[in-house]
């Protein structure tokens, strides 16, 4: 799937589209950022929400960039503890309450997932006084040794960029060697500068972002074939190490470890889109939860207390089908309303769950007794 300016809303161009369909085949709860972001619309969450300014103004925006490692956990805890004020909501308003899908659940959090990875607006004005103070033109202008700035081209695709960059290191080195000059480290804000610079040069303006990623299961093995397994052990596994980290910052991080790299593997673009892939898949699942606790979560949170098969509530079968957050998600919004008349029939208040619970109690689901 790839993304190109001519969609209506530019910032569903530029990161809605991060997480695409490929994602799902593995993990399961994968899903389409695009897809996500009109599932939003589609149901009437406008309403109430805004999308980064535009829409509702009665609750939290939901294109604003969370602080929080956005994982499937989260985004289902979210979703459930504040449902009962949602549907209450809903109900004075008269918005129809939505019925999400399994797949629609996975498409919307592919969407506030890839809300993360927005960058900072960058300052061409910043980016041309970084280019001549970082040295890059004296390599990279019309008379210089390296690629003219004008014919740059990897400006408009984030994983070309990091190709690039990784490719370019080795040059890099033995020209700043032969000038006597040290490695220039970037700063994320440098990088988005720079970026915004080298794309307002005429032959770039016009043309539009172009973002894919591959299938994950691919940049496994490429991981290992590049080299990359080796160093990225223990504590410098890279398994985790991207989970609030934009393309930018991969970017900006592959350059600055350049100098440390003893012989740099060349890497294609379309093998850099499958390692990409294949890293941040890992992140994307979240921390796996503990059955054990799950339980016990199971228990104190009076879920036993319905769904064992002997109550009108869903059977929750241990281990009778695979359970993952985002399927919470979907069931909550099919089954969620009836669910809160019948606990306050009971005197049960509804249950406040964190993303650790969560993860926990799919966990236990998950588990054959």
């Amino acid at each position: 799937m790839r993304c190109s300016d001519h969609v209506g809303i530019k910032y569903l161009c530029y990161a809605a589209l991060l997480l695409p369909v490929a994602f799902a085949a593995e993990s399961g709860v994968g899903g389409d950022a695009y897809r996500g972001a009109e599932v939003l619309k589609k149901e009437h969450c406008v309403q109430c929400h805004a999308i980064r300014g535009e829409g509702g103004k009665t609750a939290p925006d939901l294109g604003v960039r969370t602080a929080h490692q956005y994982t499937p956990a989260l985004m289902a805890s979210t979703m459930w503890n504040h449902a009962p004020a949602m549907w209450s909501a809903m109900t004075e308003q008269g918005v129809a309450r939505p019925l999400v899908s399994d797949g629609e659940a996975r498409d919307l959090f592919a969407y506030f997932y890839s809300i993360r990875y927005f960058d900072k607006p960058g300052e061409a004005e910043r980016g041309k006084r970084l280019f001549t103070a970082k040295h890059c033109g004296e390599c990279h202008e019309s008379a210089g040794p390296g690629k003219p700035i004008s014919e740059w081209t990897t400006m408009t695709d984030p994983i070309a960029l990091v190709q690039e960059m990784w490719n370019h290191s080795s040059l890099m080195k033995r020209a700043f060697a032969a000038r006597k000059l040290e490695w220039v480290s970037l700063t994320s804000q440098d990088l988005v500068d720079l970026t915004v610079f080298v794309q307002n040069m005429p032959a770039l303006r016009n043309k539009p972002v172009d973002f894919w990623l591959a299938e994950p299961k691919d940049g496994a093995e490429l991981f290992k074939s590049k080299g990359c397994e080796g160093c990225h052990v223990g504590s410098l596994s890279l398994d985790h190490r991207l989970g609030d980290q934009t393309l930018t910052d991969v970017a900006v991080a592959m350059w600055n470890h350049g100098p440390r790299m003893v012989d740099s593997p060349m890497i294609s673009t379309d093998e850099m889109r499958n390692i990409v892939s294949y890293v941040w898949e890992r992140q994307y699942l979240g921390t796996p939860g503990n059955a054990g606790r799950g339980s016990q979560v199971f228990e104190t949170k009076h879920c036993a207390t319905c769904h064992t098969g002997k109550s009108d509530a869903p059977y929750l079968g241990r281990g009778e089908k695979m359970y993952s957050p985002i399927a919470m998600v979907a069931i909550l919004w099919r089954h969620g309303p009836e669910m809160l008349v019948q606990m306050q029939a009971k005197k049960i208040e509804w249950p406040r769950l964190s993303p650790e619970d969560m993860s926990n109690v799919v966990a236990f689901l998950n588990t054959k007794p």
